[in-house]
This record gives C-alpha cells, sequence and structure tokens, in this order.
C-alpha cells in the first residue's frame, strides 16, 4: 500500500455493528463487562479506547512503525520518552528545539536528576563526542525550531547504534509524508499531532511511533499510569486531519519555496533559513533524506527586533500566532512567543536572536502570502 493510499485507508475499517465508512467516536469513559474478569478489549477509555485505537494503528503504519501511543499533547509524548530513564541518566539533544522541550529537561526534569548536553546536532561529530557513559538517550529535531537545522539522521543513528543507545526524533515539522525516521535507524519518532498531522488547528495531540516492543510497552504504561491521553473526539479529529495529510503537504512544500526565495531576495530581509534552499547550510542532507522541505521557514530581518515587530503588526493575511503545521498561514516571534521560558544568553548562544521570525507557510495562494508579507515589510 502506498503512503497515499495509507492516510486514508491504514488502520481503518467500517464500523463492524453499522457499516459506517467514517471511524465511530467512542465518546465513553467506561465500559460495561460481560462478567467478572471478561470484557471485549477495553475496560476504561484512559487505558485504551477504540476511537484511539484505530488513530495509533493508522500513525503507525504510516511512520512504517509496528507500534503507535497517542499522548495529550507533543510535550506529554516527550515527557513520556523521558520516563523511561532512571535518576542518573544523561541525554544529548538538539541544541535547537521547541522551548516547551527546553523547559521541560532545564527547569523540571533536571530535579529528578536528568543531565542533558545540547549540541549542534546538524555535526555528527559534535553528538558522538557528547556521548558518556552514563548517556541513555539521543534526542533530535530535524528540521530544528526554529532555525530549521537539519541533521544526518543516517550518521547519528549509526552513533547511537554503535554505542547502544536508545535514539529518538521529533519529525513535526516533516510528518511522515516528508521523512520517516524509523527508516534511518531510530528506535523512537515523536509527533505534535496539533499540527500537520491534524493540520487544522482544532486540537491539541501528540504521539510516539516505534518498531520496538519493549518501548511500546513503557509508552502503553506511562500513557495508562499517567493518564496523558487524547479525548477520543481529538482522535477522530486528527483522523479527519490526516486523510489530507499527502496533499496538504505538497501545497505547505510549493507555497515554502515560494515564499522562501521571495524573502531571500527582498532588500529588507537579512538572512532566510529554509532547507528547500540552496543556500541552506543543510540542503543536501534534507534533499537527500526528506522528499520534500515542508512549509516552515525562520528569517531576520534588515533593522532587527524593531523591523520584525513591524512586520509581525502590519500583516493582513498571516495570522500573528503560536502555533504552526496548519492551513492557515502563521507567524511567530519565538522570543516572546514560542521560546519565551528560554534564558535570553541560552537563546543568544543557539543563534535564536530577538529578531528571528519564524514563518509556518499555509495551504492559501502563495502570491496571497507573498503579496501580504511585502507589503508588510514595505511598511
Amino acid at each position: 500500500m502506498k503512503f497515499d493510499t495509507k492516510v486514508i485507508r491504514a488502520g481503518i475499517e467500517a464500523d463492524p455493528t453499522t457499516g459506517a465508512i467514517v471511524p465511530p467516536i467512542y465518546q465513553t469513559a467506561t465500559y460495561v463487562l460481560d462478567e467478572v474478569g471478561k470484557m471485549k478489549g477495553y475496560d476504561y477509555t484512559r487505558s485504551a479506547n477504540p476511537t484511539r485505537q484505530v488513530l495509533e494503528n493508522n500513525l503507525a503504519a504510516l511512520e512504517g512503525g509496528k507500534h503507535g501511543t497517542c499522548f495529550s499533547s507533543g510535550m506529554a509524548a516527550v515527557d513520556s520518552v523521558l520516563k523511561m530513564l532512571s535518576s542518573g541518566d544523561h541525554v544529548v539533544c538538539s541544541d535547537d528545539v521547541y522551548g516547551g522541550v527546553s523547559r521541560l529537561f532545564n527547569d523540571l526534569l533536571i530535579n529528578y536528576g536528568l543531565e542533558f548536553t545540547y549540541v549542534n546536532s546538524s555535526n555528527s561529530d559534535e553528538v558522538e563526542n557528547a556521548i558518556q557513559q552514563n548517556t541513555k538517550l539521543i534526542w533530535i529535531e530535524t528540521p530544528t525550531n526554529p532555525l530549521l537545522k537539519v541533521t544526518d539522521l543516517d550518521a547519528v543513528g549509526k552513533i547511537a547504534n554503535q554505542h547502544n543507545i536508545m535514539y529518538g526524533v521529533d519529525a513535526t515539522f516533516s510528518t511522515p509524508a516528508l521523512l520517516r525516521p524509523l527508516e534511518f535507524g531510530a528506535d523512537i519518532v515523536m509527533h505534535s499531532t496539533t499540527k500537520y498531522l491534524s493540520g487544522h488547528n482544532q486540537i491539541i495531540g501528540g504521539a510516539i511511533v516505534t518498531n520496538d516492543k519493549k518501548i511500546n510497552d513503557q509508552m502503553e504504561f506511562v500513557q495508562k499510569t499517567i493518564g496523558a491521553v487524547p479525548s477520543p473526539f481529538d482522535c477522530w479529529l486528527t483522523l479527519s486531519g490526516i486523510k489530507t495529510l499527502s496533499i496538504r503537504m505538497e501545497r505547505h512544500c510549493v507555497n515554502g519555496i515560494a515564499v522562501a526565495e521571495f524573502l531571500e531576495n527582498h532588500p529588507k530581509v537579512k538572512s532566510v533559513s529554509y532547507p528547500g534552499l540552496k543556500s541552506h547550510p543543510g540542503y543536501s542532507i534534507a534533499k537527500k533524506q526528506m522528499l520534500g522541505f515542508s512549509g516552515m521557514i525562520s528569517m531576520e530581518l534588515e533593522g532587527g527586533i524593531p523591523a520584525g515587530i513591524s512586520l509581525m503588526n502590519n500583516v493582513k493575511l498571516c495570522s500573528l500566532a503560536e502555533s504552526l503545521g496548519s492551513v492557515e498561514t502563521m507567524i511567530t516571534h519565538p522570543a516572546t512567543m514560542t521560546h519565551a521560558d528560554v534564558p535570553k544568553e541560552d537563546r543568544m548562544a543557539r543563534g535564536l536572536t530577538d529578531g528571528l521570525v519564524r514563518l509556518s507557510v499555509g495551504i492559501e495562494d502563495k502570491d496571497d502570502i507573498v503579496e501580504d508579507l511585502d507589503q508588510a515589510l514595505n511598511s
């Protein structure tokens, strides 16, 4: 079954009771047992739910994985992975990660004895040099949020395998339509299903996909024990969004390169980071391992912070909003929004300046997006 068919069909059967072509929303907290110790596979929705199960099966199929586990948010999914570790364990992590991940690692999990080293993961030598005797996890974002750094997943996978270290990849920006990290040696793939997978700014969710039954058993245990699960309705909405994932990602990619090229040639734009531009340092790696370059762009403007604020306050079509990966084009100021909790000195050291602007290019007509950015830049 080809990918474009999987997004619509994989793991989805007609409802056996009614024949409904769309999976029902099993909006229930609990289930009636036939007798003591005998059930139909479900006893409590925190443990399992038929609608959630369909989504988990579908996501696993899209990644080419065997097991999927869904959570109430992308951050709940990341946290659940880290709950497989113990006090004293060490994690090597991409230096340019989503601010919520930095907050989780630096402000919360260090209090439980976990240790973190941040590296420029686009340089695989830095990843290997950061490994310690107690390193138990390599955590990679590619492309990263918000600087769009690209990691050679195959190279890092070989490092993880050589040192027998668990290897996790956050591929939210790419989606399985463009990148499937399990094919490059990853043990775990994480997605914020809030973003491109659901695609319509309707829900908050997260997911873990793996081929490793032991990891999946641990994810299911954490899911049940912590209870950070998505509602059946949110799972149903995500399934509905996934059906158009392939065609949406095609448009995101077409619009992304068009907007990136426009911005790169605009006199008021100082620099642009987009993996699909030949000027991007990770272009060759992105071209090798991705099927497209998605719709995420970051840029610095001539004029610094005042220019960035002016741009964001003067867009009309683009929405000034925190999230990404939806059908609507959204513009964000990471320093005051997505990465506001990252200390300024840490942000600056990573290259995440106060003047950085992040753009999530939607699926509107690309000419309308360009026209809106042009008028805002000229303002």
